[in-house]
């Protein structure tokens, strides 16, 4: 082999070799994102599941962080820290005793989770004004979860708040076109 094969040969050793490197750090670095995205979806069912299957409140002490804030175009205020989740939640299941959530889907990059989540409950106590009116209603709504430090620290939530009070017979169903 002549010096300048050589050469080539050995630029092109290096530059695979590199190349290898290369590939293995991106491989750890999707690895560790994908953890931490997975992580993430974890900690939301987490608090989903233990406020709305298991009435577990202490969860929102290990999960939700300490300055939360609450995102809900049909509350009239940002919802403040855990004990603004907290209310937040006890208001619905007040006034729907056996209010159960669950969750349809789950998607998540970086540090934002979106959940897509079908509520159930019987109204038995009053909701906003509404007296309770016995009904059965069904809700689907999403929210997207933001995760920083393993704690939920903000979330936006959008449901089908219409569709419920006109289950409750609160509003007239719309009109057919």
């Amino acid at each position: 082999m002549t010096w300048p094969s050589r050469r080539v040969g050995a630029f092109v050793l290096a530059l695979l070799a590199g190349m290898g490197v290369g590939l293995l750090v991106l491989r750890r670095t999707l690895r560790t994102r994908g953890g931490a995205v997975s992580a993430n979806k974890e900690i939301v069912r987490r608090v989903v599941e233990g406020v709305w299957r298991d009435r577990n409140f202490a969860i929102v002490d290990d999960l939700v962080a300490e300055d939360y804030a609450g995102h809900d175009p049909s509350q009239p205020e940002t919802i403040q820290g855990r004990d603004g989740f907290k209310q937040f939640a006890a208001m619905y299941q007040t006034a729907f005793d056996d209010a159960t959530v669950t969750i349809d889907d789950q998607i998540a990059e970086g540090d934002q989770v979106v959940t897509r989540w079908t509520g159930r409950g019987t109204h038995t106590g009053e909701l906003m004004g509404i007296a309770p009116t016995g009904k059965e209603v069904t809700v689907s709504g999403m929210t997207i979860s933001r995760v920083a430090g393993g704690k939920i620290a903000e979330e936006w939530e959008l449901m089908d708040v219409l569709g419920m009070l006109v289950q409750l017979g609160a509003v007239p169903q719309p009109a057919t076109a």
